[in-house]
């Protein structure tokens, strides 16, 4: 059975976020949509799955409870298994937490560049491109020229940005886009003017643009059981280490470190003995869950 992705955002103000909670969960339980999505008073972000019909009415029923024509960005896909083990409804401050609130307004302001004139951007030697994810996320795939900040956490980002000259033209990306909206927002009130965010993030680049004329390197990784995707969205390579929770490549898997659903050469010696026996057992009890 074919299986909808589907990952979306709106930047908009939600009054009383928390009382869509239960609504939501209980609509998804229901309906056998599983996936995350977070509201905040500065909008909604998610990623959903299930089957094609009851996704597109779960998008509905989210658009409708919260009052929206139209989300900001989403990128659809298809997988033969379910991505997502159960549905989470997350009610925060921010969408994205770098202590500054985004509005409708707010992102007015933005500049999208489209996935193809996204090349020609980057490809400029005058353009200063930085991918605004996490390490781990750059190290399995990211575009020419970018830079890695090496945050790892995301309110962080501005102690990066204060090493950039504000005269410079500056191109963004992450996944989806939401992250780059959140960033973007913050370079423009700290004074920088020329900002370029690619519309719709990877996800949209890599659906929309041919394998031979991409400037992409590698595999895009995802917060769900695909782990990482490639153009067109189609599965990628890695998969997920139990013990460590790092995406694995199939390099590591070839290591006489990796022992599949306990180890990989990440974690192999840090984990101690009684760890990797407590993996073990876990790896067991799945196994006999199976044959039931």
């Amino acid at each position: 059975m074919q299986i909808n992705v589907i990952g979306f955002y709106k930047i908009k103000k939600i009054n009383n976020p928390d009382q869509y909670k239960d609504k939501l969960k209980k609509y998804f339980i229901n309906s056998s949509i599983r996936g995350t999505v977070i509201i905040s008073k500065e909008g909604v972000n998610g990623t959903i799955s299930g089957q094609k019909y009851k996704v597109k009415k779960c998008l509905n029923y989210i658009k409708k409870k919260l009052s929206i024509k139209k989300f900001d960005s989403n990128n659809y896909s298809e997988i033969n298994f379910q991505p997502f083990y159960r549905p989470k409804i997350k009610i925060k401050k921010e969408i994205i937490p770098i202590g500054l609130t985004l509005s409708s307004n707010e992102k007015k302001k933005n500049r999208y560049v489209e996935p193809k004139n996204w090349n020609k951007l980057i490809l400029n030697k005058n353009t200063i491109v930085i991918d605004i994810r996490k390490p781990i996320e750059f190290k399995l795939g990211t575009f020419k020229n970018a830079l890695d900040p090496n945050v790892k956490n995301f309110r962080n980002f501005p102690s990066f940005f204060k090493k950039l000259k504000k005269n410079k033209k500056i191109a963004i990306f992450c996944t989806g886009g939401i992250r780059c909206e959140k960033a973007g927002n913050y370079l423009r009130k700290k004074g920088f003017k020329e900002i370029f965010q690619l519309k719709g993030g990877i996800l949209n680049y890599l659906n929309s643009i041919d394998s031979k004329e991409s400037l992409w390197h590698g595999e895009c990784f995802v917060f769900d059981n695909r782990v990482s995707v490639k153009h067109k969205l189609k599965l990628g390579t890695y998969t997920m280490c139990s013990g460590c929770r790092t995406p694995v490549s199939p390099k590591d898997k070839k290591s006489m470190k990796y022992i599949e659903d306990i180890t990989c050469p990440n974690c192999y010696d840090k984990l101690s003995q009684s760890q990797k026996k407590k993996f073990l057992m876990r790896k067991k009890q799945k196994e006999n869950l199976k044959k039931i």
